[in-house]
């Protein structure tokens, strides 16, 4: 099972082309695909065709927000902000998803770097 950011379900909606889009396409078809509920909302605000994409959306599985999820997050995006690195509240939210989840990430995203190498975060890997 895998999460998937906005950036690589984006670009497998609009027909792109990348390692990221052809590994999502494989976990699609395998049913290994979650999505971290801030994806769902980046996605469907992001695209004209955010009605057409509802259906599909709706079909794919959820990471459920647990208990403490927001603390957690504030903390992380606070340690990497220390450090005076990126750190977005959308991509700390759905990075402590993957965490909380023991899952890994699938993005197209470099911000996420940061995350990698001070919070824990493990990318799915380009195969």
């Amino acid at each position: 099972m895998i999460a998937v950011d906005s950036s690589t379900l984006i670009a497998y909606l609009a027909g792109d082309s990348g390692q990221d889009v052809q590994i999502l396409d494989r976990a699609l078809f395998q049913n290994e695909v979650a999505l971290p509920p801030v994806v769902v909302t980046e996605v469907l605000s992001a695209t004209a065709a955010s009605a057409q994409l509802a259906p599909l959306i709706d079909n794919l599985p959820r990471l459920e927000i647990t208990e403490g999820y927001w603390e957690r997050a504030a903390r992380l995006r606070r340690d990497i902000l220390t450090r005076r690195l990126k750190a977005g509240v959308a991509d700390a939210l759905i990075c402590q998803s993957c965490l909380d989840h023991g899952l890994p990430l699938l993005t197209r995203d470099r911000d996420f770097r940061h995350f990698v190498w001070h919070g824990g975060l493990v990318l799915a890997p380009a195969e």
